[in-house]
């Protein structure tokens, strides 16, 4: 049992989730020191607070409400989710896109049958309609990589 866990904890792909939470808390935490530091601070510039907006709260009888710890959490997780989806997502995605491979399917391909001219695959000896024994195209064949069969 110890031994499957071993496999498990060691497998590529937990270490890499785990790597990528690290790196994950690091970024976040960077974005929410940029977020404080100069965003908040420009907000609240802006608005007419005096320092942090962050800061901002309003009270109803004793209880503290501080929105502003809300709004500098939704700028936080804004700019955090602009910069992941722009500085990563969209370039791995044209990094995919350029070295991926348009391999066609040479069961599916298509043709139709001779007999009953239903559409049936480039490589089938005999129509899945009608019966009929159908030679087999020859290019859809070599690019299978099967070999025709003797008749």
């Amino acid at each position: 049992m110890l031994n499957g866990f071993k496999d498990f904890i060691l497998r590529g792909n937990v270490v890499s989730m785990a790597i990528g939470l690290a790196v994950g808390s690091a970024f976040t935490a960077v974005v929410t020191g940029f977020s404080k530091a100069f965003i908040t601070p420009l907000i609240g510039l802006a608005t007419g607070s005096v320092g942090d907006f962050s800061e901002a709260r309003f009270t109803v009888g004793k209880t503290i409400f501080p929105y502003g710890l809300a709004i500098a959490a939704a700028i936080a997780f804004v700019i955090t989710a602009a910069v992941l989806y722009f500085f990563i997502v969209v370039p791995m995605t044209k990094v995919q896109e350029r070295f991926a491979k348009e391999e066609a399917d040479a069961k599916s391909e298509k043709r139709d049958c001779p007999r009953c001219y239903s559409e049936i695959p480039a490589i089938a000896t005999r129509c899945a309609h009608c019966t009929s024994e159908v030679e087999p195209v020859a290019d859809a064949m070599a690019e299978a990589g099967l070999l025709p069969m003797p008749r």
